[in-house]
């Protein structure tokens, strides 16, 4: 089958994964180039082959991150081959192919930073879209993708219903971010939009406002600020300030939507405060418990001692 036509059903491959619009694209954009470099027909490439394409991407000073964006679009396509279009071939891209990626520890912002950025904000929408994120732990992508029907007023909740992976789950709003939120309803334009936040001005009034746009929104208060602040900061942010305040671990997991626990579990490494207290809490239990057999030993050694006798009378010769 000629590889243009491979391509078409794949799309169609990745499309009846439901695999979101903009990973569908990714994908193909990445495999586009890889087709256009390679030499060889697709079924002959090799994992020397491989290799070799990742030093040209080296040398383009792509970011590690990026080239295994590249890698893993691949190996899905031969997955696919494989799999869906039963073409006897290797994968070239194995798992252990995949650059080692350093794993930085999630950045948040201090109370007086968070406190900082916030009095800068004066729009209401805005003020509504970064308090969704410190408050409920909204990722950008799912507050422009928010919806007026996903809000649960009653409940104070909000129903997140494609998150990450296509996963849904429901977070909780906080009483400052659900004020936040209706003040910006009350003032928002009149819109046909079904999506909660919309643009204000110019020839877009009224539609849906972009990630990008989100994005900008941030960029510009973080430069009035002077702080180096991203939206996910402040996702960061409220998953630190919950473990700070006792959260249990598995709490915080489920309104972020992670998949595994060791995704969370790295805000440990962050909150050191959590951990001050639980350390200095533990060893006065444990200086407590070694002070014990001190003290009983002492008092038995009192016990057991002899009496000291009185001093001698004085003699009449004195």
């Amino acid at each position: 089958m000629p590889i243009t036509n491979s391509i078409i059903n794949y799309r169609r491959f990745l499309k009846r994964r439901n695999y979101s619009p903009h990973t569908v694209k990714n994908y193909l954009n990445l495999l586009k180039h890889f087709v256009v470099w390679v030499d060889v027909p697709i079924e002959e490439v090799t994992k020397k082959k491989v290799v070799a394409y990742v030093d040209s991407l080296l040398n383009r000073r792509l970011a590690p991150k990026t080239i295994n964006c590249h890698l893993i679009s691949i190996r899905v396509f031969y997955d696919y081959l494989q799999d869906e279009e039963g073409i006897e071939l290797t994968n070239p891209v194995k798992q252990g192919s995949l650059l080692r990626l350093p794993r930085p520890l999630p950045r948040h912002l201090r109370d007086h930073e968070v406190i900082m950025l916030f009095e800068l904000i004066d729009s209401p929408r805005d003020r509504a879209m970064f308090s969704l994120m410190l408050r409920c732990g909204l990722r950008v992508e799912e507050v422009a993708e928010l919806h007026l029907a996903d809000i649960d007023y009653r409940r104070s909740r909000i129903m997140v219903q494609n998150g990450k992976g296509g996963k849904g789950r429901v977070v909780y709003v906080s009483r400052d971010a659900y004020r936040t939120l209706v003040a910006y309803l009350k003032a928002r334009p009149t819109s046909r939009a079904k999506r909660v936040f919309v643009v204000e001005k110019g020839a877009y009034r009224g539609k849906p406002l972009s990630v990008r746009g989100i994005q900008k929104r941030m960029e510009c208060y973080a430069r009035k600020a002077g702080l180096h602040v991203s939206c996910h900061q402040l996702r960061h942010t409220m998953a630190t300030q919950l473990l700070n305040a006792d959260a249990e671990l598995v709490t915080i997991q489920d309104l972020l939507g992670h998949s595994l626990i060791t995704t969370t579990q790295r805000y440990c490494r962050v909150s050191n405060l959590k951990v001050q207290r639980d350390y200095f809490k533990a060893m006065e239990i444990v200086m407590k418990r070694a002070m014990a057999p001190q003290r009983s030993s002492a008092g038995a050694r009192e016990e057991t001692s002899p009496q000291a006798s009185p001093p001698p009378e004085p003699s009449e010769s004195q």
